[in-house]
């Protein structure tokens, strides 16, 4: 062969592979089949294939050329400007996508649309837009979840009046809560990156047949990033690079990524720091709020200080660090084998709303230091994925975990000797097989099994800070206490007709708990707690378009919290004024659950959504007055206190209302807004009625967005409403020191709004600007039940590189 002809071939080689593109998501980078491609009066049509390609050849080359799919945003580009971009083209997912995909419910691929839960999304675009400084941010910029904060490092959602141990975080299909998860505030999300999240689904309402205990008011699931792999023999090399500051807390964040990917190996490393300074509240609210004063160590002397600058919250910040590592190996396209290894690590960070609690006299602050030590969280993760050929199902998921949790409390009166402290350890283990059939007609079968095993590891010492002599103390759980469960579920999806789907399902899960009490430091009336509980749960529910551009749903549904080692074994957690002591004889707590929503489509230009449900919670475990070898009274700490233990001693229902509106006004503007109401009461064995302690106030948000391909802004409120002192709970009555005073003396959470702007320019393919503005009218204000005072004004700056 005449190396002319080579050449040639060569030439022809290249220029054919030239007219091939490529088209990805803009987000995920995965291929997009069925775009249509077609020039101005349509003479000339391409269609992507199942790998996300068409061929361009049929195109002059600067002709102007449009991409169009349902359910991305339509582009218009040239093939000159596509080859000058590697011959890839990257389409952004429209804002209402009808046929969604979601995996939370049955743990596999469901259309949103024939799913009779809520559930909301949110994919790694919004989270991008957002730029949230935490996962906690993350689910509170949806509008749709309240998250309260004790401190800087925290974030604590509350879903439909429930919150802490009766929600369920997971990641990767793995769930976080562990045995010591507690009744109060719990801050463990902000141990998942934001900046490795693909995708956030919630389930609002129970969700314990797929995942058993505490799934009561709702299921969080944050997916991570996946491994991608070639698309050809050579190596694909992508990632990105991102940096965010943020003014009110002098913040800096830098996270960095890559993913390398071969054929059938692929591997993607993450890393993000994180560095909080102390932050700073607003200039018009409340006087209370303020930071007057702090405590301050000076040559081994307590010390009140005055705060020279009281919007500032002395003392806030925190660091963090969180790193990732996935391997993904796929040797044909049947097998799926999944590797993951997550780890989270924060500073010391204070207890904010105890260093400002002040003394019974008032005139001073009761704590010297009160604050935790570093959160630590490692997950190792393996799991399996087989498509196809099996004889009684389509889909077969094999997951093993491992999980390490560390956290630990220290604190000190002001002007006392010693330093307490408590550190806690767990290991759990999860094993899952789960099992997805599709060949029985219009019918779907879901099924599977999980066991979970928690060891938990606690101690406690005391501290001489003048002799640094250190001696043991009582531990804050049952030393080498164990929790278990054991659970098997099956869930059903029919399609009875083309316009309405039926779900439902069971699960039954039996748990076990052990714990030894150790006498040492306090004469126990019972040696152990061994309890074993098993739990049967439920789920029906229909999704039905009476007209195509109508949806009913209706579920009802019921979930369970079986009794965990913070419930059963805590010992001697203070309170002001009173003590917690262990309750070996507990049983589970159930929910029942009904709801409907609705969905409107005018015209693929509004959408209104409104749902409304009703919980009833039974045998509710709760803290109440106890009595401990017969006296309701001890001394702890110097302070004659209460006696309280975790009990099966109230009921309880939450009612609520939530409406959305989304309205596509033009190709480039658009408008949105959520309302949450929602209404929760404790009720006594004697019928006594209370207000729910997790029950938000109003809350909601409105925005009005402008984009095109380049830019997107978005102008929007937040807003709270108040929650008068009749309203509040009667543990939240006795933390005045957070709250306003209203008129007749007496703590209540007024009402606030926030005015806030965020944009995002993409300068190129490659880099991405983000700028925004929180609280541009400085407010000053507390979201209910938190702590922390809310940031002032924010500027927000942000900068990413992609490659």
């Amino acid at each position: 062969m005449s190396k002319y002809l080579i050449i040639a071939l060569l030439l022809f080689s290249c220029f054919g592979n030239a007219q091939k593109i490529t088209v990805l998501d803009g987000d995920s980078k995965e291929q997009i089949s069925n775009v249509a491609v077609f020039n101005k009066d349509k003479s000339k049509i391409a269609l992507t294939d199942f790998d996300g390609v068409f061929n361009a050849s049929v195109f002059g080359y600067k002709e102007r050329i449009t991409l169009k799919h349902v359910g991305y945003q339509e582009f218009n580009t040239t093939k000159q400007q596509l080859q000058r971009q590697g011959n890839k083209v990257y389409l952004v997912m429209k804002a209402q996508e009808l046929d969604e995909v979601v995996m939370s419910v049955s743990k596999w691929e469901q259309q949103k649309r024939d799913i009779p839960n809520k559930i909301i999304s949110l994919d790694a675009r919004t989270i991008t837009f957002t730029t949230p400084q935490t996962s906690a941010d993350l689910l509170q910029n949806s509008g749709k979840v309240f998250v309260q904060k004790s401190q800087l490092g925290g974030g604590s959602p509350m879903i439909r009046g429930f919150a802490t141990n009766r929600l369920l975080l997971s990641v990767d299909g793995v769930r976080m809560n562990n045995a010591i998860f507690r009744g109060g505030n719990v801050q463990n999300v902000i141990s998942i990156d934001p900046y490795t999240i693909k995708n956030t689904e919630v389930i609002f309402g129970p969700g314990s047949v797929i995942y058993g205990s505490d799934a009561i008011g709702g299921v969080m699931n944050f997916y991570t990033n996946k491994p991608m792999l070639s698309e050809n023999d050579s190596l694909l090399v992508s990632g990105k690079a991102n940096y965010r500051f943020s003014s009110a807390n002098n913040e800096n964040t830098l996270h960095a990524d890559v993913n390398l990917g071969l054929n059938k190996w692929a591997s993607f490393t993450s890393m993000t720091y994180n560095n909080f300074q102390d932050l700073r509240m607003g200039s018009h609210g409340p006087d209370s709020y303020l930071r007057n004063n702090y405590v301050q160590t000076v040559n081994g002397e307590d010390e009140l200080v005055e705060n020279r600058n009281p919007k500032k919250q002395v003392t806030t910040g925190y660091d963090q660090i969180n790193m990732m590592q996935k391997f993904l190996f796929k040797p044909n396209s049947k097998w799926d084998l999944n590797l993951g290894a997550y780890y989270s690590e924060t500073s010391n960070y204070s207890r904010y709303d105890r260093l400002i609690r002040p003394t019974s006299d008032g005139l001073g602050l009761r704590s010297a230091e009160w604050y935790y030590g570093p959160q630590k969280w490692f997950m190792g993760n393996a799991q399996l994925l087989k498509k196809g050929n099996g004889k009684v199902y389509d889909g077969l998921k094999l997951g093993m975990a491992y999980q390490f949790f560390e956290e630990s409390r220290i604190n000190r009166d002001f002007q006392d000797e010693i330093k307490n402290t408590t550190k806690e350890q767990v290991d759990a283990y999860n094993f899952n097989v789960d099992f997805e059939n599709k060949k029985i007609g219009d019918f779907k079968l879901y099924y599977g099994s999980e066991y979970i095993y928690n060891k938990v590891r606690s101690n406690g010492f005391d501290l001489n800070v003048n002799t640094n002599e250190k001696t043991n103390a009582a531990s804050r759980y049952p030393d080498g206490s164990s929790w278990q469960s054991l659970a098997g579920y099956v869930n059903g999806e029919y399609k009875a007709k083309p316009n309405f789907t039926l779900m439902s399902g069971l699960r039954y899960s039996h748990v076990w708990v052990n714990a030894v009490f150790d006498d040492t430091f306090y004469n126990f009336p019972f040696e152990k707690a061994d309890l074993s509980t098993g739990a049967l749960t439920g789920s029906l529910g229909f999704s039905w378009f009476p007209r195509a551009n109508l949806q009913v749903t209706l579920n009802g549904s019921t979930g369970f919290r079986a009794p965990n080692i913070d419930d059963v074994g805590k010992i001697f957690d203070s309170e002001p004024g009173s003590v917690v002591v262990p309750n070996p004889d507990l049983e589970p707590e159930y929910a029942y659950n009904a709801e409907i929503g609705v969905q409107r489509n005018i015209n693929d230009k509004i959408i209104l959504k409104g749902a409304a449900y009703y919980t009833y919670l039974v045998d509710a475990l709760v803290r109440r007055d106890f009595s401990y070898n017969g006296v309701f009274e001890i001394m702890y700490g110097g302070e004659l206190s209460n006696v309280q233990a975790i009990q099966n001693a109230a009921k309880a229902y939450v009612y609520g209302f939530e409406f959305g509106l989304e309205a596509y006004l033009s190709e480039q503007w658009s408008l949105s807004s959520n309302l949450t109401l929602t209404e929760g009461v404790e009720e006594e064995d004697d019928g006594t009625e209370t207000a729910a302690r997790h029950a938000a106030p109003t809350f909601g948000d409105f925005h009005i967005v402008w984009k095109n391909q380049r830019i997107r802004t978005d102008l929007f409120v937040n807003y709270n409403g108040e929650v008068a002192y009749d309203d509040l709970a009667m543990s939240e009555q006795e933390k005045d020191y957070i709250y306003a005073i209203d008129e007749n003396g007496n703590p209540f959470s007024p009402s606030w709004y926030t005015l806030n702007f965020r944009s995002q320019y993409d300068v190129s393919r490659t880099i991405k600007i983000t700028t925004n503005v929180e609280n541009f009218t400085d407010q000053r204000y507390r979201t209910y039940s938190s702590g922390i005072v809310a940031p002032g004004i924010n500027v927000i700056l942000g900068l990413g590189y992609y490659f």
